[in-house]
């Protein structure tokens, strides 16, 4: 689950960080999102400083704050796929994966609890 799968890390981070559908979340919370994209820290860093540099985001006082106002549609944005999946986040077995389709790529697979986790509807 690192870079290997993701052609430009940086730019999909980004882009998933500007459809975060939260007022605000802490940068561990943040970075739980991003480590879906990577897991390297320099990477994960990168991220979060293009993103603010972007005013993508807004951070202070641990929190990071999304600006884009632009959220993940369930209806167009995400894809279902039927097979053997490890989900992204949390690494459980599925056979049903959902991807997130992204100006940058796809991103994915993620169970049914953990696409609503990683986009902010739960």
């Amino acid at each position: 689950m690192g870079d290997g799968d993701v052609e430009d890390p940086v730019e999909l981070g980004v882009e998933l960080l500007a459809h975060l559908e939260f007022e605000s979340l802490s940068v561990a919370d943040a970075i739980d999102r991003i480590e879906t994209v990577t897991t390297h820290p320099r990477t994960t860093r990168e991220i979060l400083d293009e993103a603010e540099r972007r005013g993508v985001v807004d951070r202070e006082d641990g929190e990071v704050k999304p600006q884009g106002g632009s959220y993940v549609s369930f209806q167009s944005d995400v894809v279902t796929k039927e097979g053997e999946f490890s989900c992204r986040r949390c690494g459980a077995s599925i056979e049903t994966g959902y991807f997130v389709n992204f100006e940058h790529g796809e991103l994915g697979a993620f169970g049914s609890s953990c696409i609503r986790k990683v986009t902010g509807r739960e």
